[in-house]
């Protein structure tokens, strides 16, 4: 392991793959953001101690905290394939620079795709940034099974 930590392609996949991971985790609290201001829960006990009447106001749904459920979602569907081959990837000695812009794509596709989700921008945008970011994970995909493909 000591020998990875040595490695520059994996010390680039470490720094990328925590950035878009931490990037993933805000999406909780940003989340239970939404829920509060825009007084909507899913769940019974988060509104226990309200009244009967406040209850009923509050046990709702609501487009913005769906919005960055589904954000959310979508973050789950595709950094963590970027994770699993992404570090199969690292193993396979891939040239740096070719490493360092598969992950800076992926890490910059998330990103922009956040903010075209979240912020409601017009279509082609959240499509764009969800595909670039598909298309980075499935080079890296191809250039593993290419390399270790044993049939």
């Amino acid at each position: 392991m000591a020998h990875l930590m040595e490695d520059e392609v994996f010390m680039a996949f470490t720094t990328y793959a925590t950035i878009v991971i931490l990037k993933m985790m805000l999406m909780s609290p940003m989340t239970a953001y939404y829920r509060f201001t825009r007084g909507a829960f899913s769940n019974e006990e988060d509104v226990a101690r309200k009244s009967s009447e406040e209850r009923k106001k509050l046990l709702r749904t609501h487009p913005d905290v769906e919005r960055v459920r589904r954000c959310h979602q979508n973050d789950l569907e595709n950094i963590i394939p970027f994770v699993v081959v992404g570090f199969f990837y690292t193993l396979t000695g891939p040239e740096f620079s070719s490493a360092l812009l598969h992950f800076r794509l992926f890490a910059g596709s998330r990103i922009l795709h956040t903010i075209s989700y979240t912020g409601a921008l017009p279509q082609p945008s959240r499509a764009l940034s969800w595909m670039m970011g598909m298309l980075v994970t499935f080079s890296m995909t191809y250039r593993v099974l290419s390399t270790v493909i044993l049939l």
